[in-house]
This record gives C-alpha cells, structure tokens and sequence, in this order.
C-alpha cells in the first residue's frame, strides 16, 4: 500500500472510472485487509487518511456481480472503520433514497478572476 496522492487518484480514474473529484470517498486496503487509505476530494484539494492496525483485520464486504468495487453508505464506512463485521449485520427496512453513481467524469469549469 504504497500509493500517494497520484496513485489513488490514477486507480479511481482508470480501474474505478469514477471521477476523484466527485466529492465521494474512495477506500483502498491492502492485501492482508490491515491498512485503509482515504481518498476524498473536499472541493479545495485532496485528503488522504491511512489507518493501521495493530492486530486484527478489517472485515471487507464482498463484491457482487462481479464487480472490482463495493458502494457503501456513510453508516457501513463508520462501522467498517470501528471493526465490525459487515457481513453480520443486517439493514432494516428504512426508506432510503439510493443515488446512483454516475460514471460519466465531471468536467469543471475553469473560473477566471475579472
């Protein structure tokens, strides 16, 4: 897990096809599923966060339909971060409006000062 800034941003952009500065946050692990890395666009640069962990391991959801991501809610990333088990826990049925993940790149607008 030695990808930086670059790294992250090229896996989002090539394996992904998402656009970084989507305002989503992008969450890489390592093989050994000890080490997250961060990537979020705040709308004025990037953020990278690392975590490691001492023992243990995070328990990572699985992929469906063959996919190389896994689209979680804010809820699942907190409770993935603070070491519990995805596969165990279970969503109630709550309304929840899904927003689909556009995978067409965002162009921005270059803004000229006057």
């Amino acid at each position: 897990m030695r990808k930086g800034f670059e790294g992250l941003y090229g896996l989002v952009r090539e394996k992904l096809l998402l656009d970084p500065l989507s305002g989503h946050v992008f969450l890489f692990s390592n093989a050994q599923r000890n080490r997250l890395k961060l990537l979020f666009w705040d709308g004025s640069g990037l953020w990278v966060c690392a975590k490691r962990l001492e023992k243990g391991r995070f328990r990572w959801p699985p992929a469906t339909g063959g996919q190389a991501r896994v689209v979680l809610s804010h809820e699942e990333l907190a409770l993935l971060l603070g070491g519990i088990d995805l596969a165990g826990s279970q969503r109630r049925a709550w309304y929840r409006r899904i927003v689909p993940v556009d995978p067409e790149p965002i162009l921005l607008e270059k803004r000229v000062a006057l």
